[in-house]
């Protein structure tokens, strides 16, 4: 540390730290909410970067943007607005597994928040690197002179900013490594400065860091490309049946019919959609693959993080399904005035001369040429058991943790953190208590609890799956479900209140004054008895989680209960019984005995 750093005068309620997608709804929510805001990032011209697929949305993707749109978030809206193809997907199933995807203009996306981000009152937006969190115990003595804040921090420029409260958002950037073969570089994207400091200023102030890996595929020319020798894949093109289409992500539209005013139309409606195309790979692809593995980072043990399962390279693909005669690649744009396509499935950190022979063994890619080659990126992050559910750090008060930087892949997942890590971050700068999101109310409620009472040893993604709950926590009624929420905290405006409200009770009442109300009428009388048995599952899930744990219950006292049980309950600590029961390594048996004894410690209190 510098022996004579600056201090910015500015003293700031909440400062956010990185400019991704977690970041940006961090920012958004506490400056909207009245706190004196501090976005810092690395470099200005990479604001709410697409770094994979420039998409947004799909199965359960789609739910946590409606959410986060629901409880006055961003990200719904500026998808809408720049949107290249819009798709519902899985419309032969049922709506509790149907889901919207838009392929996203990578470039106007990115403009778009940013001006968002310095019109914002209330919002500062600065570029430097985070190097330090500083606690004030160690605060240079002139800096600890002046009026004393929560935390500080300090910037590779050696400029220390007081705040109340710091939310971290880095992705992929702490500590960041990418390979390509065995070429390998410090970056937390290509081209990009890792943060080296940050990384190991969070371990110094007592978090505990893992290490996790991701990848992204090549950047291909558009120009070498035969899409005649691909299979078409469209959007859902307007005036479908008779209504308009396709729907859109944001609430905000839907409610100017209610009286919502201030929004004019959604502009890229009237833009032209652009067609996606199908391609696959082939036993010639997987033989050259195969026989360069030698060359794959991922194989010689180059690579130490863990990879997501959910979403792995084309070796791993190749490698663990040798069966497999093909895998799907999706040739997707990443915007208007761009030649740049993404090969949405094949992820790779093989060379670069190793992708762009097996490229060109599948249909439509005999001739391509690569603009910017795949690469595996490693990065340090922070295991999500050191968190609140309101994800403040349980250790260091005021420190809160969004994105993936919790464990998570996806920009849907990172923006649901930033929103919930940002509103809390305002809450408690106001002295009011956190916003807490159960499993039972919203997709965005099963991550954080996941995160929390799950062990994160790779990537983690939402999956319908995942949420037990998912018929009552579809896309269609995320605004049913969280409005009321996002008005509560104050993120969510009068006027989109009561046209909220008028939805509502048209709902209620049975009025069919609109397709979307029309809709959740028709949901809810088809599967009445299926949500009537999800009901029932929720009041007993309420139940759990009601049972409270007194804070500081001594587990190593219980008997009856496995070793290893006690050792997890002891480190998570969890408020509840509910969350307990999902800790992994906690079983019915030992919650069963937990419960015996927390009943012997109510009736000792009550004596």
């Amino acid at each position: 540390m510098s022996t004579n750093p600056a201090v910015y005068p500015k003293q700031y309620d909440v400062i956010v730290v990185g400019a991704g997608h977690a970041g940006i709804e961090a920012a958004l929510a506490a400056a909207r909410m009245g706190c004196q805001t501090l976005l810092l990032t690395i470099n200005l011209d990479t604001i709410a970067f697409m770094s994979c697929n420039p998409a947004v949305g799909g199965p359960a993707k789609s739910q946590l943007v409606r959410e986060v749109d629901a409880l006055g978030g961003q990200m719904g809206i500026a998808t809408d607005m720049t949107f290249l193809q819009m798709k519902m997907l899985n419309t032969t199933k049922g709506p509790a597994v149907q889901s919207l995807r838009a392929q996203s203009d990578r470039k106007e996306y990115h403009r778009l928040m940013k001006r968002l981000l310095e019109e914002q009152e209330n919002l500062d937006l600065k570029q430097d690197m985070v190097e330090e969190i500083v606690l004030p115990d160690v605060w240079p003595r002139h800096v600890a002179a002046q009026p004393a804040p929560l935390l500080a921090i300090r910037t590779s420029l050696d400029t220390f900013y007081h705040t109340k409260t710091i939310v971290v958002t880095t992705g992929t950037f702490l500590n960041g490594i990418i390979h390509t073969g065995m070429k390998h570089q410090e970056a937390g994207r290509a081209g990009e400065f890792p943060a080296k400091g940050l990384s190991e200023s969070l371990k110094k102030i007592g978090l505990r860091l893992g290490r996790l890996k991701t990848g992204t595929p090549a950047r291909l020319n558009k120009r070498s490309i035969d899409f005649s020798k691909m299979t078409p894949q469209p959007g859902d093109e307007p005036c479908l049946a008779g209504r308009q289409a396709p729907k859109m992500f944001s609430f905000i539209w839907e409610y100017q019919q209610y009286g919502l005013s201030g929004v004019s139309g959604n502009p890229a409606i009237r833009l032209p959609m652009v067609t996606c195309h199908l391609t696959h790979t082939n036993e010639k692809t997987h033989e050259i693959i195969r026989a360069n593995l030698d060359r794959s980072p991922l194989f010689s043990g180059k690579i130490k993080g863990v990879g997501p399962r959910y979403c792995p390279s084309i070796e791993d693909k190749v490698t663990r399904f040798p069966d497999k005669t093909s895998h799907q690649c999706f040739i997707e744009p990443c915007g208007r005035d761009t030649n740049e396509m993404y090969a949405q499935g094949l992820n790779t950190s093989l060379p670069e001369d190793v992708q762009l022979e097996f490229l060109r063994t599948m249909n439509g890619l005999e001739n391509v040429e690569i603009l910017r080659p795949g690469y595996a990126v490693e990065y340090d992050f922070v295991p999500s058991s050191q968190l609140k559910y309101s994800l403040e750090t349980k250790n260091i008060e005021g420190l809160f943790c969004a994105g993936q930087i919790n464990g998570t892949s996806g920009y849907e997942e990172a923006a649901a953190q930033g929103i919930v890590a940002g509103i809390n971050a305002a809450l408690k700068v106001k002295g009011r208590e956190p916003m807490i999101l159960r499993r039972d109310e919203c997709y965005i409620g099963t991550l954080i609890d996941d995160l929390i009472t799950k062990e994160i040893d790779e990537p983690y993604r939402m999956l319908t799956s995942r949420s037990e709950y998912r018929l009552l926590l579809r896309q269609d009624n995320a605004d049913l479900r969280l409005t009321e929420k996002g008005h509560q905290v104050g993120l969510v405006s009068s006027e989109r209140y009561q046209a909220f409200l008028k939805k509502k009770e048209a709902v209620e009442n049975g009025d069919l004054i609109s397709p979307e109300v029309e809709e959740q009428i028709f949901i809810q009388k088809k599967y009445d008895g299926y949500i009537k048995r999800q009901l029932l599952q929720v009041e007993k899930f309420k139940r759990m989680e009601n049972h409270r744990i007194p804070e500081g219950f001594e587990y190593q006292d219980l008997h009856g209960i496995s070793k290893e049980a006690i050792a997890k309950l002891d480190y998570h600590r969890p408020p509840s019984v509910g969350q307990a029961s999902r800790i992994a390594g906690v079983s019915p048996a030992d919650i069963g005995v937990l419960l015996v004894y927390l009943e012997a410690h109510r009736r000792t209190m009550v004596r």
